[in-house]
């Protein structure tokens, strides 16, 4: 055992690894949760309503049979452990699915529309079963993996370079795939070139993964005894009503992945860095509002920008986790984020559609090309400065409620002597899913609030009340969760003193325990006061 004093430490291959399987099912949080509305709608013909409620509903049921796979994979220890049977299992799924929707579905004719819905949904709904399988392991696998309170933050740093292989290698693609010179604006020819790319590199990173986590996937690992637990799913709620930690955890964690669900579907992208940023305009024989469109010129360069203003956050947050914890870290970067989103929020209601002084424009022409050209000005400037700080300080935050999952199972080991990471983890899950899975229909709702039946894209003219909404989804949302996410963690007890304390005693019963004394003896007597 890689352990000094009774904490559990992971070597840095192991550290470094295993953050990859969140990168490996970001991958397809980007090839389905961000464009599947927009494949049922576009490419299959489904009508926008149904398929924004779809990924509603999908993602509830996703969020249903999270606790249901967690009580399995805490029930699990067997000859290739707890975790690396539903990595495999759950890659294998997502990749067998999504060929078949993407891929096949597109093949039956339109006469047949309701086999179409059919597939639709069948297919859908078996990749969730997979995603499931998947994404449990993240943030079960996260206590067995590391106990060093200083370790545990360093998987937020990880995990963004895992998401940039995975979800940013995707972000990244998808747009230049998207390209009039190559596949178009988002129809099937982009999803038969964007399936087997995210499927290749969601395979590697899941690889990586297993590599980091192989050798902690070991039954002496895992809690105080080592014992696999019996846990039924009516004793859930009394887990959630007597693990108060959690509770606040989940509040903030839900509250923040809706936003950064909301803020960053590509349907609200593309009204802000497209239909919203259309110079020399004139107006269409239906009224609408059309000029030079911006999105080509925007969008990548934006997202490059968050992440560059992200790489000081991620080390700033990571150094304040291990001096003060990973709640006072959470705390500050996220009021940081709320402070700049307010300037974000400033420059939204300042812009004037059609007029460059009041609009992002960054540069016009092909980039680099011979009639490439700087069209960067006041506004935009000042929009990057407060988009650029106040993502870079959410960003490296985003995932930081999943090594704080761990805090909150030890803390369960040490109120009740259970190790139940899995059902820890997918209970977390079930909240975070629950909520962040209205952002699909809050999209659509919000459209139709404005008269827009179908999903914009970026070549969409740009439509009155369009900026309302922007304002809404893309600034709006975001802060009123951040300051949620606030309220709730104010109360959160697991700061960095007490998770030591907590870990000394889960500790020292484990050692009471494996010298011959009962569960139950050592719960009595190994206390906070004989530490």
């Amino acid at each position: 055992m890689h352990e000094n004093n009774g904490i559990n430490r992971a070597k840095f291959y192991q550290l470094a690894l295993f953050p990859m399987n969140n990168g490996a099912t970001n991958v397809y949080f980007v090839l389905i949760l961000s464009y599947i509305a927009t494949f049922g709608n576009k490419v299959l013909g489904i009508a926008m309503v149904f398929a924004s409620f779809m990924v509603t509903g999908m993602r509830v049921f996703d969020a249903i049979t999270d606790p249901i796979i967690g009580a399995v994979m805490d029930k699990t220890d067997g000859k290739f452990g707890k975790f690396r049977p539903f990595m495999v299992i759950g890659n294998a799924v997502m990749a067998l699915s999504v060929i078949a929707l993407y891929l096949l579905t597109p093949l039956v004719p339109d006469t047949m529309m309701w086999l179409r819905y059919t597939l639709f949904i069948v297919l859908y709904a078996v990749w969730v079963i997979g995603y499931t399988f998947q994404t449990a392991v993240t943030r079960s696998a996260q206590p067995v993996l590391t106990s060093d309170p200083k370790q545990r933050p360093l998987f937020t740093v990880f995990n963004t370079i895992g998401s940039l292989a995975g979800m940013g290698v995707m972000q990244f693609v998808g747009p230049i795939i998207a390209g009039d010179n190559i596949a178009g604006d988002y129809n099937a020819t982009w999803f038969a070139i964007m399936t087997p790319i995210g499927i290749a590199v969601s395979v590697v990173l899941t690889i990586l993964a297993i590599i980091g986590i192989w050798e902690k996937d070991q039954t002496k690992y895992f809690g105080l005894g080592g014992k696999q637990e019996q846990v039924k799913i009516s004793e859930y709620v009394g887990i959630i009503r007597n693990n108060k930690p959690l509770q606040r955890l989940m509040i903030a964690g839900g509250g923040c992945k809706l936003a950064l669900s909301i803020a960053t579907n590509v349907t609200v992208l593309c009204m802000l860095y497209g239909c919203m940023t259309q110079f020399g305009t004139t107006v269409n024989e239906a009224g609408q509002l059309i000029g030079k469109n911006r999105y080509d010129s925007l969008y990548l360069v934006m997202m490059v920008m968050g992440y560059v203003f992200s790489a000081p956050f991620f080390l700033l947050t990571v150094r304040t986790s291990q001096k003060y914890g990973q709640k006072r870290s959470l705390m500050t970067y996220v009021t940081v984020a709320l402070l700049c989103y307010i300037g974000v929020l400033v420059m939204l209601l300042l812009w004037k559609f059609g007029d460059p002084a009041w609009n992002l424009s960054i540069y016009e022409g092909t980039l680099f090309g011979p009639d490439f050209k700087i069209t960067i000005n006041l506004y935009t400037i000042l929009f990057v400065l407060f988009f650029g700080v106040g993502y870079g300080a959410y960003y490296s935050t985003a995932d930081m409620p999943i090594p704080m999952v761990a805090d909150c199972a030890d803390y369960e080991t040490y109120r009740s002597g259970k190790f139940i990471p899995g059902i820890m983890g997918t209970l977390f899950s079930l909240v975070d899913k629950l909520v962040s899975s209205l952002s699909a229909t809050v999209v659509s709702v919000a459209l139709l609030f404005i008269g827009v039946e179908d999903l914009p894209t970026k070549a969409t003219p740009y439509v009155e009340g369009m900026n309302w909404v922007v304002i809404a989804l893309f600034c709006l949302v975001p802060m009123c969760a951040w300051a949620l996410c606030l309220a709730s963690m104010k109360g959160y007890e697991l700061d960095g003193k007490r998770i030591k304390t907590i870990n000394a005693v889960n500790a020292a019963r484990k050692a009471a325990i494996a010298s011959g004394m009962s569960m139950e003896e050592a719960m009595a007597t190994i206390t906070d006061e004989t530490v």
